[in-house]
C-alpha cells in the first residue's frame, strides 16, 4: 500500500510540473481511438487480416520448406538459386505478377577451417588444444597447411593503440570485445550488436595495418555454448588482406587468459575461395492495386542466408511472413487501392547487392513508393511497429496499432532505420515489426539458426503485423507522411 501511495505521489508531482495543456494533449493522444485516414470498413478488414494470420499456418509451412528442404542460401550458391525459383513459383500460384530482377552478387565459398594451440604456458608435452572458430564472410585464405604464429589479445581498438610498437607484427591479433548480454536481455539486442559488430567489420583492416598475419574476432552474439558467429567483414583498400575468423566467446576468454601468462602459439587453417561474382535475382511479386497500381507498398525480407545453419531466423522468417501478406490478401479476396509488392532481396548478408540494384533500377519510381516494410530481426514476439521517417508517422499509424492491440503489438515507435535493404530506398517511409530481440543474437549467424528456433505463434504474430500494416499503407485515404 505504501509503495502504491508513493507511486501515486510521484505521478501527481510529475503532472504538477507539466503545463496543463501538455498533460491534456498527451491524455488526448492516448485516449484517441479515431480511425485516422481509414474508414470503419478498412479497420474491419485489418482486423480480419490480423485474425486470419493468427489462424493460418502458411508462413510456418513455407519456412519449413525453405530451411529443411532447401537449406542455407549463401549468395551465389545453388541453394540460393533454388530458393529464388521456389519463392517465385509460390508467388505465381497466388496470382501475383512475378518478375525476377537480375543482380550481380558475391560468390564466396567457405572451405576448411580449423584452429589449435600448439604452444602455451602449462601445456602437457605433446598435446594440442582445439580453438573453435569459423571464417568471416569474404575472408581470404591461409595456405592449405595453415599458418602458425603467436597470438596477441586486445579488448578494443583503443587497447591496440596502447600496445608497444611492433607488438602485432607477424602475429595473430584477437579482438576480444564482449557482446553486451545484459543490454540484449533488456530487449536492446540491436544496440548490443552494434557495439560489437564494428570489430568484425573493421578488425581485419586494423590488424593488417599493424602487420598482423591474421585476425580473430570474438563472436558477436550471446548464449555462450561454444558457437562461433560468422558474418561479413570488409577489407580496406590499400592494405593487405589477411585471413579473418570469429572465435567462440569461451575460446576468446581462453586465449586472453593464457596470453597473460606467457607466449601462446596458434595454428590457423582457413581455405575459403572468392569466386567471380555470380548472377542472381531479387524475387518481385505484385498484388496489383485497384485505383493506383503505380503506387507501391513493399513487404520484404532477404532470401540469402549464411551457410552455417539453415537461415530460419535470419531471414527465412522475414521472407515467409512477407509471403503470407500476399497469401492473406488472396485468401480473403482483399484488393487495396495501391499495389502491395513482395520482394525477396538477394545478398543482404554480404553487401546488399540486390537492394542496391533495385534502388538503381527503380530510382525514377521511388516517389510512387508509398512505404517499405522489411522483417529482418527474427521471429520474436512483436510489440508493434517501428517507423523510420517523419515523426508524424507515429500518430498517423496509431489506429493501426489499435487494431494490433489484441495480439500485444500496439506500440508504434520512431526508429532511425527499419531495415538494411529498404535503407537504400532514400526518401521512402520505412517500417518493420518491432520484435523481441532478447534471444535473437544467441543464434544469429550460427549453426543453430534452424527451424526449431521459431515459435509458431510468434511467427503468426509477425505475419499479422506485416499483413495489417501492408494493407493499411496500401489502402489508406491519403499516403503515409513523407
Amino acid at each position: 500500500m505504501l509503495r502504491k501511495s508513493l507511486l501515486f505521489a510521484a505521478s501527481a508531482a510529475l503532472c504538477a510540473s507539466l503545463p496543463a495543456q501538455s498533460i491534456q494533449d498527451r491524455l488526448q493522444r492516448l485516449m484517441n481511438t479515431s480511425n485516422g485516414v481509414w474508414t470503419e470498413d478498412q479497420i474491419a478488414t485489418m482486423a480480419k487480416l490480423r485474425d486470419a494470420a493468427m489462424q493460418d499456418t502458411y508462413a510456418l509451412t513455407e519456412l519449413r520448406h525453405l530451411t529443411d528442404n532447401i537449406g542455407p542460401r549463401l549468395s551465389g550458391s545453388p541453394q540460393a538459386q533454388k530458393a529464388v525459383d521456389y519463392v517465385a513459383a509460390e508467388m505465381r500460384s497466388l496470382g501475383a505478377e512475378v518478375q525476377l530482377e537480375k543482380t550481380s552478387v558475391p560468390h564466396w565459398v567457405r572451405g576448411a577451417e580449423a584452429g589449435e594451440l600448439v604452444s602455451w604456458p602449462g601445456m602437457a608435452e605433446g598435446t594440442k588444444q582445439k580453438i573453435v572458430l569459423t571464417a568471416l564472410g569474404g575472408s581470404v585464405a591461409t595456405n592449405a597447411d595453415g599458418l602458425v604464429a603467436d597470438v596477441v589479445v586486445a579488448d578494443s581498438f583503443e587497447a591496440v593503440k596502447k600496445l608497444p610498437e611492433g607488438a602485432v607484427k607477424g602475429k595473430i591479433l584477437l579482438f576480444n570485445h564482449p557482446f553486451d548480454k545484459r543490454l540484449a536481455a533488456q530487449g536492446d539486442g540491436l544496440n548490443a550488436y552494434g557495439q560489437s559488430v564494428v570489430y568484425r567489420g573493421a578488425g581485419p583492416s586494423v590488424a593488417a595495418s599493424l602487420g598482423a598475419v591474421a585476425v580473430l574476432v570474438r563472436s558477436v552474439g550471446g548464449a555462450d555454448y561454444r558457437l562461433p558467429h560468422t558474418g561479413a567483414t570488409v577489407y580496406a583498400d590499400g592494405l593487405e588482406k589477411i585471413p579473418a575468423a570469429a572465435v567462440t566467446a569461451e575460446d576468446a576468454d581462453l586465449l586472453a587468459n593464457l596470453t597473460q601468462q606467457g607466449p601462446v602459439k596458434m595454428r590457423l587453417v582457413l581455405t575459403p575461395q572468392r569466386l567471380p561474382n555470380a548472377e542472381s535475382y531479387n524475387v518481385i511479386a505484385d498484388w496489383k492495386g485497384t485505383e493506383h497500381p503505380e503506387q507501391v507498398v513493399i513487404v520484404s525480407g532477404h532470401l540469402d542466408s549464411w551457410d552455417l545453419g539453415t537461415g530460419a531466423i535470419d531471414d527465412g522468417a522475414g521472407i515467409v511472413v512477407s509471403m503470407q501478406a500476399i497469401h492473406l490478401l488472396q485468401k480473403l479476396g482483399v484488393h487495396p487501392k495501391r499495389t502491395v509488392r513482395f520482394i525477396a532481396w538477394m545478398d543482404e548478408e554480404q553487401g546488399g547487392s540486390g537492394a542496391q540494384t533495385y534502388a538503381q533500377e527503380h530510382a525514377s519510381q521511388l516517389s510512387n513508393h508509398i512505404g517499405a516494410i522489411e522483417s529482418d530481426l527474427g521471429a520474436g514476439h512483436p510489440i508493434g511497429i517501428m517507423a523510420a521517417g517523419k515523426p508524424e508517422l507515429v500518430d498517423w499509424l496509431r489506429p493501426v496499432g489499435h487494431v494490433l492491440a489484441p495480439i500485444g503489438a500496439a506500440v508504434v515507435a520512431p526508429s532511425p532505420e527499419a531495415g538494411e535493404d529498404i535503407g537504400f530506398l532514400q526518401g521512402v517511409p520505412q517500417f518493420a515489426p518491432n520484435q523481441d530481440s532478447r534471444s535473437y543474437f544467441n543464434y544469429h549467424h550460427t549453426a543453430a539458426d534452424t527451424f526449431d528456433k521459431v515459435n509458431p505463434q510468434e511467427l503468426s504474430e509477425n505475419a499479422a503485423v506485416v499483413a495489417v500494416l501492408a494493407y493499411a499503407l496500401a489502402d489508406s485515404g491519403s499516403p503515409a507522411p513523407r
